[in-house]
């Protein structure tokens, strides 16, 4: 199994949030790293700070020289396709080809508690606050895909035309290319039936929000209706990475193995472990000594 950290950046400052990426760079045992697509908080007071996404991103892909990182996932619908196509492009080039490109439907009109997912739609208040309009669920998945083709596109086309039912660009140009080729892999995030359509025909790596969010027997449920996709299309399962993720617990580190393990019973050959702010010094050590080391041995 591989492991990565997310530093959902919510009531925490940029120089902390580089202090543990900086840290968790240097420790063999964490692949990537992952932040977040929001413009408000989640949680906590509502005046707290949040730092965006992708420009976060970026300075941290210059600050670190190993960790594969990206967001956990992009919202489809906040940026245009080819601006954000752009803007991926020049992250994996600062990073040195070492960007995972992570995509999601975004805001929608999606009821609360849908989909295993408990609580208020946050993107309600985010998406009023930042002058962004909720769609349909349906009409998310069809943004997302054409948004998928055209930055597919821009990444392995020299000059190209693209007309689809919501976005058209005439004379797209993109250069420099990413570091990566023939692109960086996507990562799709969602676990409704449209979205793991998608997944089946688009996706390297499956993404769903596990423990304690949702129960390791919903992931496993999800999975398989993702195989199930996935042989209907005539495309081989074992080609798409199965990714969750899953908050630690600092109180109790043995709660989370145990989640991780039964994680790993189910297909996941990948966990990013959600660490909550504050954070300690030395937090990333703190999670390879006592959650990756153990479950590795």
């Amino acid at each position: 199994m591989r492991f990565g950290i997310k530093t959902s950046p919510m009531h925490v400052g940029y120089e902390e949030i580089r202090r543990v990426w900086q840290e968790a760079d240097g420790l063999r045992e964490i692949d990537d790293a992952w932040l977040w697509d929001h413009f408000l908080p989640l949680a906590g007071p509502p005046d707290g700070q949040v730092l965006e996404g992708w420009t976060l991103l970026s300075a941290l892909a210059a600050q670190t020289e190993r960790l594969r990182l990206g967001l956990l996932v992009t919202s489809a619908r906040v940026r245009a396709p080819a601006v954000l196509g752009k803007i991926a492009t020049t992250v994996d080039v600062i990073s040195g080809g070492r960007l995972v490109m992570g995509l999601g439907v975004g805001g929608t009109h999606q009821p609360a508690g849908a989909g295993g997912i408990s609580g208020q739609n946050p993107a309600i208040a985010e998406y009023a606050a930042y002058g962004l309009s909720l769609v349909p669920p349906g009409e998310g998945i069809a943004r997302l895909a054409e948004t998928i083709e055209i930055i597919r596109r821009m990444w392995t086309e020299d000059v190209f035309d693209f007309s689809g039912q919501y976005y058209k660009v005439q004379g797209n140009r993109n250069q420099p290319k990413p570091v990566q080729q023939p692109a960086p892999p996507l990562l799709l995030g969602g676990w409704g039936d449209r979205m793991l359509r998608l997944v089946a025909e688009q996706a390297d790596i499956w993404n769903v929000p596990g423990p304690p969010h949702n129960t390791v027997e919903f992931v496993a449920e999800r999975s398989r209706k993702l195989d199930q996709y996935c042989h209907d299309l005539g495309r081989d399962p074992a080609e798409i990475e199965r990714s969750v993720q899953c908050i630690v617990s600092y109180e109790e580190p043995a709660a989370t193995r145990k989640t991780v393990e039964a994680l790993a019973e189910v297909g996941v050959g990948h966990v990013v472990l959600g660490l909550r702010a504050p954070y300690a010094a030395g937090v990333a050590q703190w999670v390879v000594d006592e959650i990756i080391r153990p479950l590795q041995g």
